[in-house]
C-alpha cells in the first residue's frame, strides 16, 4: 500500500465548501435582521399605540398648508408625541388615507399617536364662543370683532340692523367677514319668520319697519320682560299718529353708528331735528338705530294688547307705564324726585317717551 508522502495533506472531514460558509453567514444575517425587525416592529407598535408624553391637556395649532412632516415636527415640538419618525411610519402603515386637516386641536394627557391621528383627521377643531350683545350698532359690532385676535381679516361695516346679536361658535383663524355673514343670515331667518307670524293690523308696512321699531325697543329697555310692554306703547302711539319721542333716536341722529353720545341729552338735542329724532319727525325713522335681538323683534311682531301710551323710568332699573297723560305725569314726578340733584335740562327719563304734545 502506498504511504502518503511527507508533507502531503489529506482533506479534513470538517472542512466546508466556501459557498456553504457564505450562505450560512447570509442566513445568519437575515435571521438577525428578521429578529431585529421583529423587535423594532414590536417597539414601534408600542410607541405608536402606547401612552404619549403629554401630562396635561394642550391646544396645538396645525398651520394651514403644513405637510405631514411639518405636522409631525409641530406635534413633537409641542410635546404631544415623542418621535416624529414613529408617528409618520405609523401613519403610513396603519392610516394611509387619513385626511390630516389644519386647525387648532385639543390633545389629552397621555394621548397615543394613533389617537392623535384620529383627532386631527376628524377635523374636530377647538371652537370658541363669541357673544354679541343686543342693541349694538353695526359699527360697534365690527369694532368688537376686531378686538378678538382669534378672528382674521378687516371687514366692511354691514348695514345697520342687519345682524342678529347672539352667541356664535367660531374657530381660530375664522374670517370676521364670514362671521358677519353668518350673523346676517341668522337675522334674515328670524325677521322672515317674525314677519310671517306677525299680529294682524300692525302699523308696519315692511319687515324693515319691523326691524326699525325693534331696534328702538331694544335701546329703550335692558329688561327682557319689558320689551313687549315697550313695543306695545310704540305700536299704540303709531296707531294714534303720535310721535314716538324716543331718546335713543336722538342719540343716533347725532352720532350715527358710533352709538354713544358721551354726554347727557340736552334740551337743544331734543328740539334739533334730524332724520332720526322721533321728537321731531312723525312715525318711524328711516332705518334701524341698532341691531335688535330676537326677543325685541318678536315683541314688536306680536305685542300685547294694552292701552299704554307712556312710560318713564321708575328708579329700579325698569319703567312705569301709563295710559293717560295725567298718570304719566305722576310717574314723571316720582322719577323727578328720585332723580333730584341730577343734571339740569334732562328729559323726563333717560330713553323713555315724554308726554304727548
Amino acid at each position: 500500500m502506498a504511504k502518503p508522502q511527507k508533507g502531503s495533506h489529506l482533506p479534513s472531514k470538517s472542512a466546508r465548501h466556501p459557498a456553504a460558509t457564505i450562505g450560512s453567514g447570509i442566513f445568519t444575517f437575515l435571521v438577525l435582521i428578521c429578529v431585529g425587525g421583529l423587535f423594532a416592529a414590536r417597539y414601534g407598535e408600542r410607541a405608536f399605540n402606547g401612552p404619549g408624553p403629554l401630562t396635561q391637556e394642550k391646544a396645538v395649532v396645525i398651520p394651514r398648508g403644513a405637510g405631514i412632516r411639518d405636522m409631525a415636527d409641530t406635534l413633537e415640538k409641542a410635546g404631544v408625541i415623542d418621535n416624529w419618525f414613529t408617528f409618520l411610519a405609523g401613519l403610513k402603515l396603519t392610516k394611509p388615507t387619513a385626511n390630516m386637516q389644519a386647525g387648532e386641536y385639543l390633545f389629552k394627557p397621555g394621548q397615543s399617536m394613533a389617537s392623535v391621528i384620529d383627532t386631527i383627521s376628524s377635523g374636530k377643531v377647538i371652537q370658541y364662543s363669541v357673544t354679541i350683545p343686543e342693541g349694538l350698532t353695526s359699527q360697534q359690532v365690527v369694532a368688537r370683532l376686531m378686538e378678538n385676535d382669534m378672528l382674521a381679516g378687516t371687514p366692511s361695516v354691514p348695514l345697520e340692523g342687519t345682524l342678529l346679536p347672539e352667541t356664535y361658535r367660531v374657530v381660530r383663524g375664522m374670517s370676521r367677514e364670514a362671521l358677519l355673514k353668518e350673523m346676517a343670515e341668522a337675522q334674515q331667518k328670524v325677521v322672515r319668520l317674525a314677519w310671517e307670524r306677525r299680529a294682524p293690523g300692525l302699523p308696519l308696512r315692511t319687515p324693515q319697519d319691523l326691524v326699525t321699531l325693534a331696534s328702538i325697543v331694544e335701546k329703550e329697555t335692558g329688561q327682557a320682560d319689558e320689551r313687549p310692554k315697550v313695543a306695545a306703547v310704540f305700536i299704540n302711539r303709531l296707531n294714534k299718529k303720535m310721535k314716538l319721542q324716543s331718546d335713543p333716536t336722538i342719540i343716533y341722529g347725532i352720532v350715527g353708528g358710533r352709538g354713544s353720545l358721551g354726554r347727557p341729552i340736552t334740551r337743544t338735542d331734543i328740539s334739533t331735528a334730524t332724520a332720526y329724532n322721533t321728537y321731531a319727525i312723525d312715525g318711524l325713522p328711516p332705518g334701524p338705530i341698532s341691531n335688535p335681538g330676537k326677543d325685541a323683534i318678536l315683541a314688536v311682531a306680536n305685542p300685547p294688547k294694552t292701552s299704554d301710551l307712556f312710560f318713564v323710568a321708575d328708579g329700579t332699573g325698569g319703567h312705569a307705564f301709563a295710559e293717560t297723560l295725567a298718570d304719566h305725569n305722576k310717574n314723571v314726578a316720582r322719577w323727578r324726585a328720585i332723580e333730584a340733584g341730577s343734571r339740569a335740562g334732562a328729559p323726563a327719563s333717560p330713553g323713555a317717551p315724554a308726554a304727548a304734545n
